[in-house]
């Protein structure tokens, strides 16, 4: 193989790393050491990684919850692990039950009647929303809320220098969107709204249906999943396509990815929507089955006039989902939401006390929240790691230091507390945070 690529060592193969983070001599362990001794030194290796001990405030997106051992379990059975696609649905019976339930789920949480088998993730589901809009509407001009993730519109910036859309980011005012600063015109094909927003703010989405509806576009929302066991759905405010990031549900943070895109819509763009669709059917016996449905579209045989080209999905992630949602039920999946909300207003209520520390909007929130320190916030959030605890993201890295719907950013904070979090860690990040921010 070295010689296939015109390397003469394995040393010519690393050459590339920087001889500051090589292990010189290679790992220190003995000849002939038995594997209980080397998993034990390993794992003592593992440890002394400064995040591995960290306590989770970080969020934007990705959240550290509780995964219940019930759904590790299940999601790990070697039926679901090893599945490929079901194409057959008379030898995939079970994997295709196990979809349609996760649509069945989403849908639920979404407010809208028809969901897909699942997306690669968030800021990919949102660019299949750009993409259903333009094939809706024949328009390429969208308008995106500031209050959407940055790496979500960076994402589908990207996208759009292919295909040609025109991204327009409408700002922010005192944390939620400023439709009111949307260029004018009837030639929109998406308003594109985050509920709640990347910084907590919880949008009022009445006022993006309005442009939407006075500009002839769809509206698309892009809505946190545990916060929909709280506050009325994307389907209630008149959402005509719904996106969301499902890792919340049984996927570990595994450091950004594989994750989870959730993607639903109204009944009307069923034939626009993007990748998989499980159906309910009968079988020869009449018996319930179910199938995959609407496979002849644009993606298979029509390929000038598709709107998409996504042709799978992320099942085993699907899967988990809807074991975990299974498992919480509606009361419980209400009572993860209330815990994040309660632990979050009252940690907010707490550090808001501090000398340095002041919110960094008046807008309402759910169960992240952003604030404005005295001290640039990466040097707090690297403070505050020496001292056990991840204190949440520096918006102004988030952003990349340059958005003008937030004053200062680099000086921004956006913390996240979910259930897991303890009165006592709480508690310890108070104290913490006014040791530091001074």
């Amino acid at each position: 193989m070295l010689s296939f690529i015109g390397m003469g060592s394995l040393d010519d193969l690393f050459a590339h790393i920087p001889e500051a983070v090589r292990l010189a001599g290679g790992l220190d362990i003995p000849a002939g050491r038995n594997e209980p001794d080397v998993a034990d030194d390993v794992a003592r290796w593992g440890d002394a990684n400064r995040a591995a001990g960290l306590t989770c405030f970080a969020g934007g997106g990705a959240y550290d919850h509780e995964i219940p051992s019930v759904v590790r379990a299940l999601a790990s059975r070697s039926e679901f692990v090893t599945a490929y696609t079901p194409y057959q649905p008379e030898v995939a019976q079970g994997v295709l039950q196990a979809l349609f339930e996760y649509q069945s789920l989403v849908s639920r949480l979404s407010g809208l009647p028809i969901a897909n088998a699942s997306l690669y993730d968030g800021a990919t589901a949102l660019v299949e929303a750009l993409n259903l809009a333009h094939g809706a509407t024949g328009r390429s001009r969208m308008l995106v809320s500031a209050g959407v993730h940055p790496h979500w519109r960076r994402v589908a910036a990207t996208f759009a220098a292919g295909t040609g859309h025109a991204i327009e980011v409408v700002p922010l005012r005192d944390g939620v969107t400023d439709w009111s600063a949307a260029r004018a015109g009837d030639d929109v094909a998406a308003v594109v709204a985050a509920y709640p927003n990347y910084l907590g703010a919880l949008e009022p989405l009445d006022a993006a249906r309005a442009v939407a509806d006075e500009r002839g576009g769809l509206l698309v929302v892009a809505g946190d999943p545990v916060s929909a066991a709280l506050v009325r759905s994307a389907g209630e405010w008149g959402a005509d396509v719904y996106v969301g990031e499902g890792q919340a549900f049984g996927t570990p943070l595994s450091f950004g990815g594989p994750y989870l895109g959730l993607f639903a819509v109204r009944e009307d763009q069923v034939r626009r929507l993007p990748g998989r669709i499980v159906g309910e059917t009968v079988d020869a016996e009449g018996r319930r089955a179910f199938v995959t449905t609407l496979r002849a579209r644009e993606q298979d045989i029509r390929r000038e006039k598709a709107t998409s080209n996504v042709c799978t999905n992320q099942t085993l992630i699907a899967v988990t989902a809807a074991i975990q949602l299974g498992w919480l039920g509606t009361r419980g999946l209400a009572d993860v939401a209330r815990a994040c909300a309660v632990g979050a207003h009252a940690l907010f209520d707490e550090v808001t006390r501090l000398p340095g520390v002041a919110p960094a909007h008046g807008s309402p929130f759910v169960r992240e929240f952003a604030i404005r320190l005295a001290r640039p916030a990466g040097e707090v959030v690297e403070a505050m790691a020496g001292e056990g605890i991840l204190a949440g993201l520096n918006v102004g890295a988030l952003t990349g230091g340059a958005d003008p719907s937030i004053e200062d950013p680099e000086h921004v904070l956006l913390v996240s507390v979910t259930e897991r979090r303890t009165r006592a860690e709480l508690d310890r990040y108070v104290a913490t945070l006014g040791k530091v921010v001074r």
